[in-house]
């Protein structure tokens, strides 16, 4: 019952914070001097568009009404998913996003499961052997990797192995030779393609995220691996691996269960930088061209949809505290 108690609150305590959310998200575009909504649609009335797709647009985000009126009205869009078309297509927003999401979750998703694994290993490897010299070696190593600026890293992984090496493509998301409808129809090589260009970006997102990864688990680990009951394990003859992955590793996670969920949710949204530098199409370059083009609709939805996927990885992360640490079901 307690269970059940926990999770009602959870749910209501989330509708709470989406309602605040899209308040904040109507905020930042309606509310900022000179009106940046009513400057995408004059901005729209000298482009080639008719009068007809003019008037779909002020009445799709109310334009033309006042601002309490244009609230709900943006409080209805937006749970019913409904952000207009894209100006520079006229393709509706929503399946302008499909189009680039699946790109944004293989290279996000691949390159977060490699960074998350390589560091929880790293950071419990360095602090069992905590105090020595190559603990200090790897912390600083971390701290220094993790000063870098992301772009600086992507040009010189693409210099190095696309300039210099030529083993790797340039960028995109597919091979220049498919230009022209010449993609292969053996799923093994249209495989081996993407895989190609996805390396070099991975690598980048790789060796930006994981030293953070290193340091998190580290400062984990050390919480519980001089805990009595780490001794205890060690004192019955337990072989050491056994030792850090279940009696310390385990108790140390659940911090590493809400960077996890909160890393996942930001998947969304894509690697700004990194997918601008090797020209991949994902979602975060669709965000710079959106800024690029002060396409508000865009921004509007990305940053709506990018919220409700934190709060829901919150939510997730609450069910699964409320599962694996009783204390919180009494709290």
């Amino acid at each position: 019952m307690a269970l059940k108690g926990y999770i009602v609150k959870r749910i209501i305590y989330s509708f709470m914070t989406l309602f605040a959310v899209m308040s904040v998200n109507f905020a930042i575009f309606n509310l900022m001097p000179g009106d940046p909504m009513a400057l995408y649609a004059s901005n729209l009335e000298r482009t080639h568009i008719t009068d007809e797709e003019l008037a779909l647009i002020r009445a799709t985000f109310g334009l033309d009404i006042p601002m309490q009126e244009r609230y709900l009205l943006y409080i209805k869009n937006s749970l019913s998913w409904n952000f207009g078309r894209a100006r520079e297509t006229g393709i509706p927003i929503v399946q302008e996003v499909l189009n680039r999401l699946g790109n944004t979750l293989i290279l996000m998703g691949t390159s977060a499961a490699i960074s998350i694994s390589l560091g929880t290993l790293i950071g419990t490897f360095i602090a069992y052997k905590r105090g020595t010299k190559i603990d200090t070696g790897a912390v600083t190593g971390a701290l220094v990797l993790g000063s870098l600026p992301v772009f600086w890293i992507g040009l010189l992984i693409l210099w190095f192995f696309a300039v210099s090496l030529k083993w790797f493509p340039l960028g995109g998301d597919s091979p220049m030779w498919w230009a022209g409808g010449k993609i292969p129809t053996n799923p093994f090589e249209y495989i081996a393609g993407r895989i190609l260009c996805l390396v070099l970006p991975v690598m980048t997102l790789v060796v930006f995220a994981v030293d953070g990864w290193t340091l998190l688990t580290r400062a984990c680990v050390l919480q519980t691996i001089t805990e009595d009951y780490v001794i205890t394990a060690r004192a019955k003859g337990l072989k050491e691996t056994k030792v850090l992955l279940k009696h310390v590793l385990k108790p140390a996670s659940l911090p590493l269960v809400t960077a996890m969920a909160l890393t996942f949710a930001g998947l969304f949204s894509g690697a700004l930088i990194t997918e601008t530098v090797f020209s991949y199409e994902g979602m975060g370059r669709y965000i710079i061209s959106a800024i690029a083009s002060t396409d508000l609709p865009i921004l509007y939805s990305i940053f709506y949809i990018s919220a409700v996927l934190v709060i829901v990885a919150n939510f997730m992360v609450d069910l699964v505290y409320g599962l694996i640490d009783p204390r919180i079901k009494v709290g």
